[in-house]
C-alpha cells in the first residue's frame, strides 16, 4: 500500500495531469477547427483508457454486440462513482456526447473543452433553460449522435442504485430513440464518492439490449423507466 501511494503521487498523478491537459487541448483545437465529431470523442476515449491503466483499473465489457455503432441511442447507466466516466468513455465503443450537470462547466479547461466539443450541459433552473437544453440535445441527436445520461443524477453515497429521474427518458420519448441500459459494477469500490484517491480494481460494464419505441414511434415513459431500472439492476450483485 505504501508503494502504491508513492506511485500515485510521484508517477500517476503527474502523468494524468499532463494527459488531461493534452486531451482537453486537442479537443478544444480540433473542435474549433470544425472536427467536433472526431475530436469530441477520441481524445477523451484515449484519456479515459490512460486513466484506467495508470490507476491499475481493469474494465471488462459485456454485451457490446447489442449495439450498432451507426445507430443513435440514449444510454442510461447507474452512477457508482467517478470511474463510471472513464469506463464508459474508454470502453463503450460508441461515439456519444455526455449529458451532464451545468455545474461541471466550471471545471477549469475541461469544462470549456466539453462545451466546444458538443457535450450537453443540463440547466433545469428555469423552464426556458430546460427548453434550451432540449434544443441543444435535439441538435446533437439530429446528426446521428448518441447521448449518455446518469438518470440517478449524482454518484451514489452507499453503493446502491437509487431512484431514476425522468429527464433522460423524456429525451428518448421526445425523439423516439432506443434506450440502452448500461450496468456499471465495481466503480464504487475503486473510488467511492467519499474517497479522494482510487484503488486498483475491476469494473464490469454490461451493455443491455436496446429498449425500442413502440410501433407508434413513442415510448410509454413509466414503463421505459421501469424496464431500464430492472435491466441495470439485473447485472448488479444482490446486495446492491
Amino acid at each position: 500500500m505504501i508503494f502504491y501511494r508513492i506511485y500515485q503521487f510521484c508517477i500517476m498523478m503527474p502523468v494524468l495531469l499532463v494527459a488531461t491537459i493534452l486531451a482537453a487541448t486537442l479537443t478544444i483545437v480540433g473542435s474549433m477547427l470544425g472536427g467536433s465529431r472526431f475530436w469530441g470523442y477520441w481524445p477523451g476515449k484515449i484519456w479515459a483508457k490512460i486513466f484506467c491503466a495508470m490507476t491499475w483499473v481493469k474494465v471488462e465489457v459485456r454485451g457490446r454486440e447489442n449495439i450498432n455503432p451507426h445507430t443513435s441511442y440514449v444510454f442510461v447507466a447507474n452512477h457508482q462513482g467517478a470511474y463510471d466516466i472513464f469506463a464508459i468513455y474508454g470502453y463503450l465503443g460508441h461515439n456519444f456526447r455526455w449529458m451532464m450537470k451545468k455545474s461541471l462547466e466550471k471545471i477549469p479547461f475541461v469544462g470549456y473543452s466539453c462545451r466546444v466539443s458538443g457535450h450537453i450541459y443540463v440547466d433545469s433552473s428555469t423552464p426556458s433553460a430546460v427548453k434550451h437544453t432540449m434544443q441543444d440535445a435535439e441538435k446533437r441527436l439530429a446528426d446521428g449522435m448518441s447521448v449518455v445520461v446518469f438518470p440517478e443524477g449524482a454518484r451514489t453515497l452507499d453503493g446502491r442504485m437509487h431512484r431514476f429521474r425522468r429527464g433522460a427518458f423524456m429525451l428518448a420519448e421526445e425523439f423516439s430513440l432506443p434506450v440502452v441500459p448500461i450496468t456499471i459494477d465495481g466503480a464504487y469500490k475503486v473510488l467511492p464518492r467519499t474517497a479522494r484517491l482510487p484503488r486498483p480494481g475491476k469494473i464490469i460494464l454490461t451493455i443491455h439490449r436496446p429498449i425500442e419505441a413502440a410501433d407508434g414511434g413513442k415510448h410509454d415513459l413509466p414503463e421505459l423507466m421501469e424496464k431500464s431500472y430492472r435491466a441495470i439492476a439485473s447485472a448488479l450483485p444482490e446486495e446492491n
